[in-house]
């Protein structure tokens, strides 16, 4: 009896050897194809080459967090979920930052999103983007940010209209119209009620060239 639970005992050591020796150091479970998910104009290939996963590195043993901090450097990229898929793919799902302005920067301009941070530098600005010019460009300014803000709370029919972005200060964003008309914004307060106001002065009093939504409950234009 003791010589037959010895070889139990040795049988068991050995199956639990070989399946870990096959989970976390044979090629047999490694990453065998890297799947990108949710990237739009980054490359998938761009994405791959960041992550610095080699082929076969068994797949138990990737270190996802760290995966994920090399592939947040790409600057495109807001956020990157990294997580393993059996027997050997490894997915990594991504949202990529969404351009709101162009800010000059010498000759060029630099691209930011939302949050101020520069996703890329251009000789040219997008056409689509408003240009933003406030004296302190840094993320966290309370001007720029307040002016991002802004611009993202313009409401559609008139976003594609909007050329340039001014604020001087957080309360003192300006808009200044395509067409030449300019929009006193204000601060990035009540932004639901100064969209709706805009869109329909826009379009009913298309005589004034100066409109003032800065205070909601008093709109002025000239």
């Amino acid at each position: 009896m003791k010589a037959r639970t010895a070889f139990l005992v040795l049988l068991t050591a050995g199956v639990v050897g070989t399946a870990a020796w096959l989970v976390f150091f044979s090629p047999v479970l490694g990453v065998r194809s890297i799947e990108i998910v949710g990237n739009l104009t980054v490359p998938s290939e761009r994405i791959k080459q960041q992550a610095g996963v080699a082929d076969l590195h068994p797949l138990a043993t990737v270190n996802l967090t760290d995966v994920e901090t090399r592939v947040l450097g790409i600057r495109q990229l807001a956020t990157a979920k990294v997580d393993r898929v059996w027997p050997g793919t490894l997915k990594i799902e991504v949202v990529e930052r969404e351009p709101v302005a162009a800010i000059p920067a010498g000759d060029k301009v630099a691209i930011v999103d939302g949050q101020g941070v520069v996703i890329e530098l251009k000789s040219v600005a997008p056409p689509m983007l408003p240009l933003l010019k406030v004296d302190k460009p840094a993320e966290g300014d309370p001007a720029m940010m307040a002016a991002l803000k802004v611009i993202q709370a313009v409401p559609p029919s008139v976003a594609g209209k909007v050329r340039q972005v001014r604020a001087g200060t957080a309360e003192g964003v300006t808009l200044e119209l395509s067409d030449g008309r300019t929009v006193l914004w204000g601060g990035p307060d009540r932004p639901e009620e100064k969209a709706r106001i805009l869109a329909s002065l826009l379009q009913r009093e298309r005589g004034a060239t100066l409109y003032d939504v800065s205070s909601p409950d008093v709109v002025t234009l000239k």
